[in-house]
């Protein structure tokens, strides 16, 4: 089982969207790597996708939901701007759960302390009171 945390696929500028971020779809780099990401990540099994309500996320996970029939939930706890301490408690309800979440770059640097690519994220373990990168997940 394994629990796999990715930044979003791309989206384009922010500066170039006009309207409530929130809605901001991915282009179509983004959306070439959302399909990259369903090939790559449906042979783990994953029986979980959980993504922040962001449009951006949301269409990142779906081709891998409809790959595998299984609906995409959102939860606010990996919105923008949530920090760290939601996601972790997510990790946490998940446990040995094989799931696939998806945020944005400022959560996942708060709860790893690492940087990453749009579209590219980690798989994770439950360290004690942190979630730990144990394998890279290449954006596409």
């Amino acid at each position: 089982m394994a629990l796999i945390v990715l930044r979003h696929a791309s989206a384009g500028r922010r500066s170039d969207w006009e309207g409530d971020d929130e809605l901001r779809p991915l282009d179509v780099i983004g959306r070439q790597q959302a399909t990259a990401l369903a090939r790559t990540l449906a042979a783990r099994g994953p029986t979980r996708l959980v993504s922040s309500p962001a449009t951006r996320c949301l269409q990142t996970l779906e081709p891998l939901g409809a790959q595998l029939g299984v609906a995409v939930e959102p939860d606010a706890r990996l919105a923008e701007g949530a920090g760290h301490r939601g996601a972790l408690a997510l990790l946490r309800e998940l446990g040995d759960a094989s799931a696939v979440l998806c945020t944005h770059g400022d959560v996942l640097g708060d709860l790893l302390d690492r940087s990453t690519a749009k579209g590219g994220g980690w798989v994770v373990a439950l360290d004690g009171a942190w979630a730990r990168a144990i394998e890279a997940i290449p954006a596409p």
